[in-house]
């Protein structure tokens, strides 16, 4: 089903262990979404046996997500993107700075009413782009954009995989309304139940 919207844009910062597993801060509004595309690399391989394609892998390699928003204020910038508020509440950016990770959570409305939820687990921006333009006869609105790289997160779930993004619909059967309603309040842990955990514990 087509989505008609976007909103609740939120981020989480991350902190890292010694063993680069992540642990999330309690989200935070990014901005007011205007627009989002994700887009995906897979890393692929071909097994040939007797002439013919007898085994195809794909697997997530890496994404591209690009968001535009009405605005970034200076302490999101920095978080972001790693530049630096100066004693005069100015934002520094300067060539070496690399931002941390963080994780990227917002909603996308369908056209039964219904909501999309996402969580994307580790995602590394860039600086944000600027688009410009004088004044003219007509009003035309300028609003930044900021690019990240999606990236699998280091700590494994309880299936002992490395997840990239979580998503679900509201009403979907099976889908609680604790699960909804606490989308925010922290970032998503997959849950699979006794069976999953045992057999990521035999790998």
């Amino acid at each position: 089903m087509a989505t008609i919207g976007l909103d609740k844009l939120y981020y989480a910062k991350i902190t890292e262990d010694e063993t680069g597993n992540e642990t999330y801060e309690t989200p935070k509004t990014l901005a007011k979404a205007v627009s989002a595309e994700l887009s995906v690399e897979l890393a692929e391989a071909t097994l040939y046996a007797d002439d013919t394609a007898a085994e195809i892998v794909k697997e997530f390699k890496s994404g591209t997500l690009t968001l535009g928003v009405d605005d970034i204020g200076i302490d999101i910038a920095a978080d972001l993107t790693g530049a630096q508020i100066d004693n005069n509440k100015v934002l520094i950016s300067r060539g070496q700075d690399a931002g941390s990770p963080v994780a990227i959570g917002f909603r996308a409305k369908k056209s039964n009413g219904k909501y999309k939820y996402y969580w994307l687990y580790r995602v590394k921006f860039g600086i944000p782009a600027a688009s410009l333009a004088t004044k003219g006869d007509s009003i035309s609105f300028s609003t930044p954009s900021i690019e990240g790289t999606v990236l699998c997160r280091n700590k494994v779930d309880e299936s002992g995989k490395h997840p990239w993004k979580a998503e679900v619909t509201e009403g979907d059967t099976g889908v609680t309304e604790t699960v909804i309603t606490n989308w925010y309040n922290s970032v998503y842990e997959p849950t699979y139940g006794v069976e999953a955990a045992a057999q990521a514990g035999d790998k």
